[in-house]
């Protein structure tokens, strides 16, 4: 399980011995595996004053936890061609977060023991708040340049009436730079094929023969060019339109066209190059853009590629800067989360176990569908340490000073919750 428990009881004889009664039992039943976790001494200060460390350590820890989830959802994001490969990618200090937890050590030169604790508690706030300053920052960008290009790809979407053409159309398709001449694009139902052929050539006057061309299909028809004298227009749209045969308001602008595709084409770069640069589904032949409902055809022109099929050739493996960046820091404020509990559960144990500093911090991952026991043995254990409220937990009914009726969270022992699948 992604789960562990993170409890202290006081050093003094009495609850050494039960910690280790605690960890034969728990070995026994199988109901976790457990190791001591080591905290420094800090120069502890005035109990007033770690009354009010507890509580800024209460929100540094909503926060902290609030951040990382965010980073890893951010991570899954901009891996959206890898989402099976993310867990790899979020290490703490080059390790998979379990081994991170398990093995923690406390980081003497990032948090100096020595300073008071009130400068370690800064210290982590001001670092995960510059991580947060900078995620926003770059996941903006990121989100900018995603929303412009699905406004692009939007355009692209669609049949035949409301798609753009650009992506289909090219220059020998159309009868440019005449003054007497243009050439219109008509979308033709499929069954109507047949009379298209027969019959555009009379929908009005100065139709030029033989000038129709089928150049792009999609599932529910055709397009066709056509061409005609300028000052016909509007009666052949009126036919046209009677015989249900839709003319498309469309111009050729040579240099429009090439904005578009060239302005895709640098969207396409600036989000495999400045963010993430993944091969491997392109390798395979799948589309950089999202697959669209309707899949156009067009005809005729086999060197023009297809929208969102830029050259790919020249594409790199390797990581973009956004990707190192979420993968640096995420680990830079997993590491700050775990210090904070470990904060916390130094400083809760002063407050409730007193002075001089003496308790001893064990971690414990709880086994599959234990949690239930493992909790009714810690109680059982520990219950010396509050009999009161140990003897709550068995009857909800009892109301403790200053100790809610419903008291389900609250333990004998100083407890903290370390939960990794929040990061699923």
């Amino acid at each position: 399980m992604s789960e562990f428990w993170l409890i202290s009881a006081p050093g003094d004889k009495e609850n050494l011995q039960a910690l280790e009664r605690m960890n034969r039992v728990t070995s026994k039943s199988n109901l976790s595996h457990n190791t001591k976790f080591a905290i420094p001494d800090f120069k502890v200060g005035t109990l007033d004053s770690l009354v009010g460390l507890s509580d800024e350590l209460g929100k540094l820890d909503t926060f902290a936890e609030s951040l990382i989830k965010r980073m890893a959802q951010s991570v899954v994001e901009v891996m959206e061609d890898a989402k099976g490969k993310v867990r790899e990618n979020l290490l703490a200090n080059g390790v998979d977060l379990t081994s991170f937890v398990t093995q923690f050590e406390w980081d003497m030169a990032k948090y100096p023991a020595k300073q008071p604790l009130v400068g370690v508690v800064d210290t982590l706030a001001k670092q995960l708040a510059q991580i947060e300053t900078d995620l926003k920052s770059r996941t903006a960008a990121y989100n900018a340049l995603k929303v412009t290009l699905e406004s692009l790809e939007k355009k692209s979407q669609g049949n035949l009436l409301t798609r753009t053409l650009n992506d289909i159309v090219s220059k020998e398709d159309f009868v440019l730079d005449s003054e007497y001449l243009v050439t219109l694009l008509v979308i033709v139902p499929k069954q109507n094929y047949a009379e298209w052929q027969k019959t555009y050539e009379s929908l009005s006057d100065m139709v030029v023969p033989r000038s129709t061309k089928l150049i792009a299909e999609d599932q529910d028809g055709g397009l066709f060019t056509v061409t005609l004298f300028r000052k016909v227009i509007d009666d052949f749209k009126t036919k046209a339109k009677a015989n249900k045969f839709m003319v498309r308001e469309f111009y050729y602008n040579e240099e429009q066209i090439k904005r578009e595709r060239e302005e895709m084409t640098r969207l396409l770069s600036d989000k495999k190059q400045q963010y993430q640069t993944s091969s491997v589904a392109l390798k395979k032949g799948s589309s950089t853009l999202s697959d669209h409902k309707v899949k156009v055809t067009p005809l005729g022109h086999p060197d023009r590629p297809a929208v969102g099929h830029a050259d790919r050739e020249s594409e790199g493996e390797g990581e973009g800067p956004l990707l190192r960046w979420l993968k640096v820091n995420f680990s830079e404020a997993f590491i700050a989360w775990v210090h904070i509990k470990a904060l916390r559960v130094f400083v809760e144990s002063v407050l409730r176990y007193g002075l001089p500093v003496n308790f001893q911090a064990v971690l414990l991952q709880p086994h599959k569908k234990s949690t239930k026991r493992l909790r009714e043995v810690l109680n059982s254990i520990f219950r010396h340490l509050d009999e009161v409220a140990a003897a709550s937990l068995l009857d909800a009914s009892v109301e403790i000073p200053g100790l809610p009726l419903s008291n389900q969270d609250y333990f004998p022992y100083v407890y903290f919750h370390i939960d990794l699948s929040l990061l699923d």
